[in-house]
């Protein structure tokens, strides 16, 4: 039987990894990329990142095909196909949900995937803006 850090673990041998440093000079240079925070709505209403998705890790699966450039919130609507080639990275507290999250779209077809490392306590961590 395996433990949840050793599934994490395990989920971090399989996708890729970003720092919160290379994730922020990206995320501030490059309006395309999609944010989605996978913490719960509390955590996320304490302290989110501007621009970010609220989606939990537990309806991840199930919302993904919401988010708003999929459900005609925005101008340009796209297909989840199209969403599935967009550079997604995904972030939650510490890194442990980001990366089984991570792990999941990837096997869902997302192709274009990242994990920040450290999570938003590690964005907090580095003085990084908030909303």
């Amino acid at each position: 039987m395996k433990t949840a850090d050793q599934l994490i673990l395990d989920a971090k041998q399989h996708i890729q990894e970003i720092s919160v440093k290379d994730f922020h000079k990206i995320w501030t240079t490059n309006n395309d990329l999609i944010l989605i925070d996978v913490r719960e709505p509390e955590e996320y209403q304490e302290a989110s990142i501007d621009r970010s998705v609220n989606f939990p890790r537990g309806l991840l699966e199930m919302k993904i095909a919401q988010h708003p450039l999929v459900n005609h919130h925005c101008d340009e609507d796209i297909s989840l196909k199209e969403l599935s080639q967009k550079d997604i990275y995904i972030i939650c507290k510490t890194g442990g949900r980001s990366a089984l999250a991570t792990l999941s779209l990837q096997k869902m077809g997302f192709t274009k995937l990242f994990s920040v490392q450290g999570g938003i306590q590690t964005w907090l961590n580095e003085n990084l803006p908030i909303n």
